[in-house]
């Protein structure tokens, strides 16, 4: 409405100033053509017909433009919230997952000191260099797979300590030598907790293979591991790990990963194999 009466006022102020020329021109001895001879009264109407639409063209153009600007930067807004989020949850992720690591990983060697203090005293040696990458290295958006394998490394490490000889551990690791590719921390490790809980048997031959390569373009984690499920008294990490990999992977990785994961019920093989894409942490950090 405010816009109409704008434009009401802009025509009749033009007739104004149209009227003023008009005069100056005709006290000139100037004489307009007979077919543009109209009474005041059509010359405002013609002049209102004639220019209200390119007041009112010029008034819905200002007022779109001012709607984009307020919708640009409420979308800016909005993507700023969306990061402070994100980064937010990540944070929550990680110091969910350091904890759930370290229970387990003390359960383990609590476990040890009952029958051999030698291996529980190696033991505390090779967790003393897990809590210090854990310390320098959770508290980043990312690091370099060369810092995660060595995590990974010591993890297995100590997990060879306690587990019998029936089992088959294989660790294959395949990078780039120099540190340019780089991955979300601590991501990966709840996949090989999840390994040696539900791929050792006490008694039968098992299995676990770990593979972790990169070609500096993409990284894959491939875990292959016997079966042996727990059963339902065993409450132990309450399968929150694997949710936390895949919650920590949509948000550090949103629409530049793949994991593809299942069982094999005729091998009774588990099997679960990440590709990431991102190999700079770009996104989300």
């Amino acid at each position: 409405m405010v816009n109409v009466i704008i434009i009401i006022i802009f025509a009749m102020c033009m007739q104004e100033m149209m009227d003023y020329i008009h005069a100056r021109e005709m006290a000139a001895g100037w004489t307009p053509p007979p077919h543009e001879r109209f009474t005041k009264m059509s010359a405002l109407l013609a002049l209102i017909i004639r220019n209200g639409f390119s007041f009112a063209f010029s008034a819905v153009v200002a007022t779109l433009l001012r709607l984009a600007m307020k919708w640009q930067k409420a979308e800016s807004a909005r993507r700023d919230m969306e990061i402070q989020k994100t980064e937010a949850e990540l944070k929550n992720l990680r110091n969910q997952v350091n904890p759930h690591f370290l229970l387990n990983t003390l359960n383990n060697i609590y476990a040890l000191i009952s029958f051999d203090q030698t291996k529980a005293q190696k033991a505390v040696l090779s967790l003393s260099a897990l809590l210090r990458q854990m310390l320098y290295g959770t508290q980043k958006n990312a690091v370099t797979l060369k810092d995660e394998a060595e995590f990974i490394t010591h993890y297995v490490d100590l997990m060879r300590i306690r587990i019998s000889e029936n089992v088959k551990i294989t660790l294959d690791i395949s990078i780039p030598p120099q540190n340019n590719v780089y991955i979300a921390p601590v991501i990966l490790i709840s996949l090989v907790e999840n390994a040696f809980k539900h791929g050792i048997s006490p008694t039968a031959s098992s299995f676990i293979s770990i593979r972790l390569f990169s070609d500096g373009e993409k990284i894959e984690f491939e875990i292959r591991n016997s079966k042996f499920p727990k059963n339902d008294t065993d409450k132990s990490g309450h399968g929150i790990g694997l949710k936390q990999v895949a919650t920590r992977l949509a948000l550090a990785y949103k629409d530049k990963y793949e994991w593809v994961k299942g069982v094999d019920e005729t091998e009774k093989i588990y099997y679960s194999k990440i590709t990431i894409y991102d190999t700079k942490l770009c996104d989300n950090r």
